[in-house]
């Protein structure tokens, strides 16, 4: 398949230059979000103030895409909103390191999550273009793993800056400001070598909608139906989804780990995500949805390994949780891409992120809840929550595979 002669760059560059821009990111606000609790009780915050910023923040950063995604299709800007939406996150986060008050760092914080709302549907319509050319899985997968880069990098980075500069926070923040102006960099140099990120994607003339039947795919109705099977199927894995906060909690009130341990064990997770993101990528190109067998596996073994009092129990834990990440956050995005037009894709991707949001949410109460009361039945529900996903994996495997074009 050959792209358009209008592009600047092959389909490859173009991803591999986005992976290295959400590697970037990556460093900026993962790094950040590995202290923001620490940071926020420096202010004076108590766990429920820390609980409610940070659940506002990741539902603001999935929900809000139900309006960014649409909108995107809508005005056909897509650059325009994936670049506001970084230039939002790279800015925020400099200035936590200068909030003198925990309703500051809180308002910052909650920012950096809606600058992820903005671009995320656009950015992803972006590669989705691109990936029609490098096959859908192994584009996506790649660059989620030069994400996960980043995300390993951060934390680890934001470490060692702390100790370097004896738990300053100004310093460390501001540092962050270096990959974030990068980032700013990258973007517009990018956008100005393929301002249509489009012309990669061949489409059959038959399968073209017309003008007004394009006005009308716009709207979320319009939405196939293999689209809500799908994420019906990705929503039932997440309600039965350990969250790392949870895993984390239970590292420190047991006592397992030093909470110096906690981002290090998290940056080993990252790790994970990046492997197995690239695994089932390439899977997914050569067997198709099949590989969606190995989520709710995955996420059936979390709770089992994550909630022991072993330290190589809770770290084959989280390595099985941020191998489960990297399928939700590669893979999942994949067939989104696969099961859509072009004319209606970032309002899926939208649509998609809030379902997700919706049911990761869903998921933190529940284990959260299970936790608090008994980890025997924690484990319980959470293996026949994903049992009972796997059911719907025919349905699911026949609508992500009949559709696919590449």
């Amino acid at each position: 398949m050959t792209p358009s002669s209008g592009v600047g760059l092959s389909a490859w560059r173009f991803v591999t230059t986005f992976g290295l821009i959400s590697l970037l990111a990556d460093i900026v606000y993962e790094g950040a979000r590995s202290i923001t609790g620490p940071l926020l009780a420096s202010l004076g915050a108590t766990a429920v103030v820390v609980g409610v910023v940070t659940g506002v923040g990741e539902a603001a950063a999935l929900l809000l895409r139900i309006v960014s995604g649409p909108l995107a299709d809508r005005t056909g800007h897509f650059w325009a909103w994936a670049i506001s939406g970084y230039f939002l996150t790279v800015v925020t986060v400099p200035f936590l390191g200068l909030a003198g008050a925990v309703w500051v760092a809180a308002a910052l914080v909650i920012a950096e999550r809606v600058g992820k709302a903005v671009r995320s549907p656009a950015k992803d319509t972006l590669l989705s273009h691109a990936t029609s050319v490098t096959g859908r899985g192994r584009g996506f997968a790649v660059h989620e793993a030069m994400d996960q880069v980043g995300a390993f990098v951060g934390p680890l980075a934001v470490a060692a800056m702390l100790v370097i500069f004896g738990g300053d926070y100004r310093p460390t923040f501001a540092l962050l400001a270096l990959p974030g102006v990068a980032v700013l960099v990258l973007l517009l140099w990018l956008r100005a070598r393929v301002p249509e990120p489009a012309a990669y994607e061949v489409v059959v003339a038959t399968e073209s909608p017309s003008a007004p039947e394009v006005e009308t795919q716009r709207f979320v109705r319009a939405l196939p139906r293999a689209f809500w099977v799908y994420a019906g199927f990705s929503a039932a894995t997440m309600v039965g989804f350990t969250t790392f906060g949870v895993l984390s909690f239970h590292l420190v009130e047991r006592r397992i780990v030093t909470v110096a341990l906690v981002p290090v064990i998290y940056a080993t997770a990252m790790a994970a995500d990046a492997v197995a993101a690239l695994a089932t990528g390439w899977m997914y190109d050569r067997r198709g949805a099949r590989v969606l067998v190995a989520l709710p596996l995955l996420a059936a073994l979390v709770p089992v390994f994550a909630f022991q009092d072993a330290v190589i129990a809770v770290v084959i834990g989280a390595v099985l949780w941020g191998s489960a990440v990297g399928i939700q956050e590669s893979t999942l995005r994949a067939v989104v891409a696969d099961l859509v037009e072009p004319a209606r894709r970032a309002t899926a991707y939208g649509m998609y992120a809030a379902v997700i949001g919706v049911a990761a949410a869903a998921g933190g109460a529940l284990t959260g809840l299970l936790y608090s009361k008994s980890v025997g039945a924690l484990i319980a529900v959470v293996i026949a929550i994903q049992v009972a996903s796997l059911s719907v994996l025919p349905a699911v495997r026949r609508a992500a595979d009949s559709p696919r074009r590449v």
